[in-house]
């Protein structure tokens, strides 16, 4: 049974951040008012893909493992992302995803609240 959650179209961004390899992203709110809730985003990381390093400049996030074999840096630190792995990112950390595979895609959720 597979935890990957989408729907509706995804959107395809290349290098995000920085980085290298494609990325899919399914917005699970398609523009509707979730309070507190900003985003919620399921999304596919390319084998051997990175989204380079960003701040957290506008809402909190937690990034979910679902699907893969990757690791999450914020601030420098590594840590896994795996199924079920949970990186929680207040305002002003910095995340960088890397997928560890260079066989299967990397699956995750990033939910923002507001803070």
């Amino acid at each position: 049974m597979s935890a990957t959650v989408r729907k509706g179209d995804a959107f395809q961004r290349e290098a995000l951040f920085g980085g290298h390899g494609t990325v899919q992203v399914w917005d699970l709110l398609a523009g509707r008012a979730a309070p507190p809730f900003a985003a919620a985003l399921s999304c596919e990381l390319a084998a051997g893909g990175l989204v380079g390093p960003h701040k957290q400049d506008q809402f909190p996030e937690i990034v979910i493992g679902l699907e893969g074999q990757g690791q999450a840096r914020v601030n420098g630190v590594v840590q896994p992302l795996n199924p079920g792995d949970v990186v929680h990112l207040p305002l002003g950390h910095v995340l960088e995803l890397r997928n560890a595979s260079q066989v299967e895609p990397l699956r995750y959720l990033i939910i923002k609240a507001r803070a």
